[in-house]
């Protein structure tokens, strides 16, 4: 268990930089110019590391909700995800950067929750 809650702090490196990487291709000036920030793409490097982070992050987030101090946060996690998926294929390219956005602070405290439950739990 130890383990899986000392990779906190890589995930919520990860969620900052997802959002600084999501304002950086589907910022407001890509949405002000009116283009299609899409086709731009990350660099092959960038577009690789974040693939596997986001697969070892799923894993880890499936993988929590094994342990019975990380399940809540797990479910929340998967289930922050999951909607804020759902709700970015249905709505058009001005509203997804707020998704994005949202749906990061949101998984961020959750992260951070989870971070400091871990703490608590060391006594």
């Amino acid at each position: 268990m130890i383990v899986l809650l000392l990779l906190v702090p890589l995930f919520l490196a990860f969620e900052v930089w997802q959002l600084v990487i999501s304002e950086r291709y589907l910022g407001l000036k890509q949405i002000a110019r009116g283009t299609d920030p899409r086709p731009l793409g990350p660099s092959e490097a960038v577009a690789f590391c974040w693939s596997a982070l986001l697969i070892l992050y799923w894993l880890w987030m499936i993988t929590l909700l094994v342990l019975p101090a990380g399940r809540v946060h797990g479910a929340g996690l998967l289930g922050v995800s999951v909607l804020g998926y759902a709700l970015r294929r249905s709505v058009g390219l001005r509203w997804i950067l707020v998704i994005l956005t949202f749906e990061g602070a949101v998984r961020l405290g959750l992260l951070f929750s989870l971070a400091a439950a871990a703490w608590m739990g060391l006594d």
